[in-house]
């Protein structure tokens, strides 16, 4: 029987017992050329002459062979020892992912930003400055026509109903949420609701905003006083300002007395606070709540709608004025929708019939027509896959809708062009990190509210944390929350001593909110993949809420914000030593959009730096962070000319950091001149930095010039210098000692991508048929030249053990079927798979059983010619 013939074979010699004794040589001349017929050995002589020079050959061959093997180390694992391996394919993930998140190539500073608090496009002027704090109200009465549009106008977010029974049981709400969520707008409608059938329900002061310096106990003494006694039955907003150093939040027995000024007085009282450290003991006690943000659908759909009416010439019963300027501050844009809206426009509708051509953009039955094919438009264009990507935010604030609707209505419309729309769509992300970032640390400079002694600047830890983390998102999204939390520690750190540094800023250790953490800076958690220790763990991942946040906050600290660079390069840094990859890699794209804003900075400040660290984490953050720039078309050209200069006359560090910039592909003109730019730092000083070289050379193998590579390849081995034969006989040891995911840069999903935990040579044997004979020879090669052929056939049990997993299923056997016939044409050759395979069944350890063998052995020989071989085996 053909298939016994692996384990009984009369031709097979008999294999050596020792795991790593020496395989057959192949005959000098052999089918495949004689290309390496120089590492054949010798024949013996008879001669002590000879035997000593046999002897002395022998010696060399194997010296050279273990400067072969020193080569094939990883050269990533320099600090880690050779034995211990690198988180290569975690590495290649949080690029990835890094760059999904960075590379959206959004146009961020389209529109004129010299006044970005109003907005002007087209023929649209509005107001987007949601930065407005309680700091600018004053103690005064709510105008009854606001009031008006309140109630006609409000969406009520979910649990609303509950908020109005609590305020109604306590008298009393703290109502926490993010800014320009519409919290004071839902505080408005409350107090607007509760007070409407009350003691001053025909009062024209029943709702009053309350000065926000005067505070909890202030706001209870005003209460009691009641104005003289003729203030009854009114509702209270106050907005504390508890993010100023020196301001202490209300405790418990200040809300105490506070309800019960209220409730003697019958009156009711909402305090909006921003959630945070600060206000987490309020929010957390009986008087505390959320407030849910207004649906980001029907508040787009909502002021759609006003809009084209508006416009259209309908008469609406829609509260008019107002600007998004009062998107946090209780205006008709801070998440309101119309309740009466269909009973209005019917009646409105009905009185542009009787009116018939007296109005000239009337409500008669064409128009209402018109109307709606307007609104049927308005929702294709609103879904438009480009309107909604030019967005990039997955939820929209009350303000930010406002603008949308007016985008979409100009459009609509015909005074707002295609590009304009899209212009001013990208620039809502734009604006929201504008606002998060103007004057932060204004509040430093400020003394305590009613003092007039020197500022306070201890709480710098406390004001700075928030941004932080929204740069530490920025750059990291994706990466575990913890992840995130702790690079934000850092960067508060650094940015607090940056401000004060005389100073030993605080670190406070149990302050930390998760849930405040997403709500400022519009977040989401996900339970994802975690790559811990070359395995992956499922954990809690955080993310922006929107695509064109990340890339709009890096360009507004960048572009915007001069002297935050250096904590922030200082920062990132640090986060260039750290071990894990998804910090490490993320950091290092960021650091590459980062340097495309200012390639002179990055450049100086993080790219050359770190390209010359002696630590080789540090150089490949600094190659990564080069080939992203190398991504944006306007930098392509000056990455290009950097990493020629540096593999031509480089220090041996910055000819190391080149190779990995060459090996993403982007860093030179063409493949060849890859190519040429990686030989010349492999052969250099008699191959010091061959390992590097040829472990670029493989990540060019996932590329769609492959067949280059290749032929490049087959070249080097022919060559007479040694060192080109050496770099690529690495090369192609490497190509099958290497898995997918470890240089791939596809997703899951393409022919590669979907192999991930294949070895590359049998990946691109099984996906690429065409290359199948070229990577064939180059692996023959290797198994067929002294000073590789043991590494070579080390690699070749690797991939044969690969062809089924430990449970028996299938796993590489697509890729052993395209690879092995063509790598064992000849007769000599399979009789060194038989004792090959023979060698690892006989295998203490790991012992191949005998059904494996010979399913290996049907995989390498055609049936055809298994039969006859047992023919003239058996005469």
């Amino acid at each position: 029987m053909a298939d016994e013939a692996v384990a009984e074979h009369p031709a097979e010699p008999a294999a050596p017992k020792a795991k790593d004794a020496r395989a057959p040589e192949a005959p000098r001349g052999g089918a495949r050329g004689d290309d390496n017929a120089k590492d054949a050995p010798d024949a013996p002589g008879s001669s002590d002459a000879a035997d000593a020079e046999a002897a002395e050959r022998e010696k060399e061959r194997e010296r050279a062979a273990d400067r072969f093997k020193d080569r094939t180390r990883d050269p990533l694992a320099e600090e880690q020892g050779e034995e211990e391996p690198t988180d290569a394919a975690a590495a290649t993930r949080a690029r990835r992912s890094g760059q999904k998140l960075l590379a959206s190539g959004r146009d961020l500073i389209g529109f004129d930003r010299s006044d970005v608090g109003r907005l002007h496009i087209g023929d649209i002027n509005i107001g987007l400055d949601a930065r407005r704090s309680g700091l600018s109200m004053r103690d005064g009465p709510v105008p009854e026509e606001e009031l008006l549009r309140i109630r006609r106008t409000h969406i009520e977010p979910e649990g609303y109903v509950r908020l109005r029974r609590a305020l109604e049981a306590r008298r009393l709400l703290v109502l926490g949420g993010a800014p320009g969520t519409g919290r004071a707008s839902t505080a408005l409608a409350l107090l607007e609701e509760v007070t409407r059938d009350g003691e001053s329900g025909q009062n024209a002061e029943r709702v009053r905003r309350a000065d926000p310096e005067r505070g909890v106990r202030e706001l209870a003494a005003q209460v009691v006083a009641g104005e003289g006694g003729r203030l009854r039955g009114t509702g209270y907003l106050l907005e504390p300002a508890l993010d100023r150093p020196g301001t202490l939040p209300p405790d418990g027995m200040d809300l105490d007395q506070l309800a019960s000024a209220l409730a003697e007085r019958g009156s009711y009282a909402v305090v909006v606070v921003s959630v945070g450290s600060a206000a987490n003991p309020l929010l957390a006690g009986r008087y505390g709540a959320i407030c849910p943000p207004a649906p980001t659908r029907e508040l787009v759909a909502v002021r759609l709608r006003k809009r084209l009416e508006e416009e259209h010439g309908d008469p609406v019963r829609v509260g008019g004025g107002g600007s998004a300027r009062d998107g946090d501050g209780g205006g008709g844009l801070d998440g309101h929708a119309d309740r009466d809206r269909d009973g209005g426009r019917d009646e409105g509708r009905a009185r542009g019939a009787d009116q018939g051509g007296d109005r000239p953009r009337g409500g008669g039955p064409d128009e209402a027509g018109s109307l709606s094919r307007l609104l049927e438009r308005a929702a294709e264009l609103r879904e438009d896959p480009e309107v909604t990507g030019a967005v990039g935010l997955d939820d929209l604030r009350p303000a930010e809708a406002e603008l949308f609707a007016s985008l979409l209505a100009g459009h609509l419309l015909g005074s707002v062009g295609r590009e304009e729309l899209l212009s001013g769509c990208r620039g809502l992300a734009a604006v929201q990190a504008y606002e998060w970032f103007a004057g932060v640390d204004r509040a430093l400079a400020a003394p305590p509210p009613g003092d007039g002694r020197a500022p306070v600047r201890s709480g710098t830890a406390a004001l700075f944390h928030p941004v932080a983390f929204r740069i530490a998102l920025a750059v990291l999204g994706g990466a575990s929350h913890s992840a995130v939390s702790a690079a934000a520690h850092l960067l508060t750190w650094e940015l607090s001593v940056q401000s004060d540094p005389d100073s030993t800023p605080a670190r406070p250790l149990f302050c930390d909110d998760p849930e405040s953490d997403l709500a400022l800076s519009r977040a989401r958690p996900a339970d994802g993949p975690v790559d811990v220790a070359g395995a992956e763990v499922t954990g809690r991942l955080i993310f922006y809420r929107g695509a064109a946040l990340p890339a709009a906050v890096l360009a507004e600290l960048w572009d915007r914000h001069f002297p935050v660079r250096a904590p922030v390069v200082r920062w990132l840094r640090l986060l260039a030593d750290d071990p894990r990859p998804q910090v490490s890699m993320r950091a290092a794209v960021a650091a590459g959009e980062l340097s495309v804003r200012d390639f002179e900075h990055g450049y100086a400040e993080l790219v050359r730096p770190l390209a010359e660290a002696p630590t080789p984490r540090r150089r490949v953050f600094a190659a990564t962070a080069l080939d992203q720039a190398a991504g944006h078309a306007s930098h392509r050209r000056a990455v290009r000319k950097v990493v020629e200069d540096w593999s031509r006359h480089g220090t041996p560090a910055l000819r190391w950091t080149a190779a990995m910039a060459l090996g993403y592909g982007r860093s030179a003109d063409s493949m060849d001149d890859t190519l040429d730019a990686l030989a010349r730092i492999g052969v250099r000083d008699d191959g010091e930095q061959l390992a590097v070289a040829s472990l670029n050379v493989v990540r060019l193998l996932t590329l769609p010039e492959c067949a280059t590579v290749l032929r490049r390849l087959a070249d080097w081995t022919g060559h007479r210098g040694e060192e080109y034969q050496d770099l690529a006989l690495v090369s192609i040891v490497r190509l099958a000692l290497t898995d997918v995911d470890e240089v791939l840069d596809d997703e899951p999903g393409t022919p590669l991508g979907d192999r991930g935990d294949w070895p590359l040579l049998l990946a691109l044997a099984a996906t690429r048929p065409e290359l199948t004979g070229k990577l064939a020879d180059l692996f023959w090669t290797a198994l067929n030249t002294a000073r590789s052929r043991d590494v070579a056939f080390d690699a070749l049990e690797t991939l044969l053990r690969s062809a089924s997993r430990k449970d028996g299923r299938a796993w590489t056997r697509e890729g052993l079927a395209a690879l092995l016939p063509a790598l064992t044409a000849e007769e000599h050759d399979q009789r060194r798979l038989k004792w090959l395979l023979r060698r690892m069944m006989r295998d203490q350890d790991r012992p191949l059983t005998e059904e494996r063998a010979r399913a290996l052995w049907r995989l390498a020989v055609p049936a055809r010619q298994r039969r006859s071989d047992e023919e003239e085996s058996h005469g």
